[in-house]
């Protein structure tokens, strides 16, 4: 197991201005960053790379759609964007020595239609990360799609639904993962919702209900660890948090109060709340 910090709770593109930030993450106990890449070129990965290497710190990557792609979309040519920034953002990865990208890697979010999925959405959906995966594998990159609450997407809400998608795909290098907040949201028993993900969960965010700092909410963390050793999960556990430092994803991720004295608590007190209790429960 790894603890990893998302830097989405200070910047949406890290440049030398954050690596201050990235030795200050590695003193306080992490074993790694989880880099934002809402676009493939948004930063200098080969410097980021040096940077990391010479911190001792390990990286993933979070990727989104942009606003002009989807996987799910009738229009080939909007397919064939979304799949291109995804091979792209592989590429990336490679660039910047991630191991994992992950994600709502099938369709921009926020972007509801006052409906559920269509069967064909599904399968097109599946068809383009089917191109992607075999990208990915060649690059030796893990793929985890992320599920979103309902609030922020219509496409994929559940464990189940999740799973569905990762089977379908049929990748190695392919599955999807868990957030403690969503699932929050989505699940109706946290410990069969794991059991469903089971070894295609390839990727886990801790995240508070709040966005804050995990245990300092009432997310049921314990039981979601158990389930995790359960299956023998033994892979990344990213805090992801969001804070109102930047205007954009503070909007974005609605977070329209102060919910904790600082970034620094937030990532101190969460590394060793989620250390303490992998290591307890």
């Amino acid at each position: 197991m790894k603890v990893g910090m998302n830097l989405l709770l200070w910047t949406a593109a890290v440049t030398e201005e954050h690596f201050g930030l990235m030795d200050d993450i590695k003193g306080w106990g992490f074993d790694g960053v989880e880099l934002p890449m809402f676009a493939p070129d948004c930063s200098d990965w080969k410097a980021i790379a040096a940077k990391l290497g010479d911190t001792g710190l390990e990286s993933t990557a979070v990727v989104v759609m942009p606003a002009d792609a989807s996987l799910i979309s009738e229009d080939a040519l909007i397919r064939q964007r979304g799949i291109d920034h995804l091979k792209d953002s592989v590429d990336a990865c490679v660039a910047v020595g991630a191991s994992a990208m992950a994600g709502p890697i099938f369709h921009p979010v926020g972007a509801l239609v006052g409906r559920g999925p269509t069967e064909d959405e599904i399968q097109r959906c599946i068809d383009s990360l089917k191109v992607v995966a075999e990208h990915a594998k060649a690059a030796n990159v893990i793929v985890a799609l992320e599920p979103l609450n309902r609030f922020e997407t219509f496409v994929c809400n559940s464990q189940a639904q999740a799973r569905r998608i990762s089977d379908a795909v049929g990748n190695s290098h392919f599955g999807h993962m868990y957030d403690t907040f969503h699932a929050n949201i989505e699940e109706k028993d946290l410990t069969e919702a794991v059991k469903t993900g089971g070894d295609k969960i390839l990727h886990v965010h801790i995240s508070a209900n709040d966005r804050a700092t995990p245990g300092e909410d009432h997310v049921d963390y314990e039981t979601t660890m158990r389930a995790l050793k359960g299956i023998g999960y033994d892979g990344w556990l990213t805090i992801e948090a969001f804070g109102s430092r930047l205007p954009e994803l503070a909007g974005a991720t609605c977070i329209w109060r102060k919910m904790a004295p600082s970034e620094e608590h937030v990532a101190k007190n969460g590394c060793q709340f989620v250390r303490d209790l992998w290591s307890r429960v």
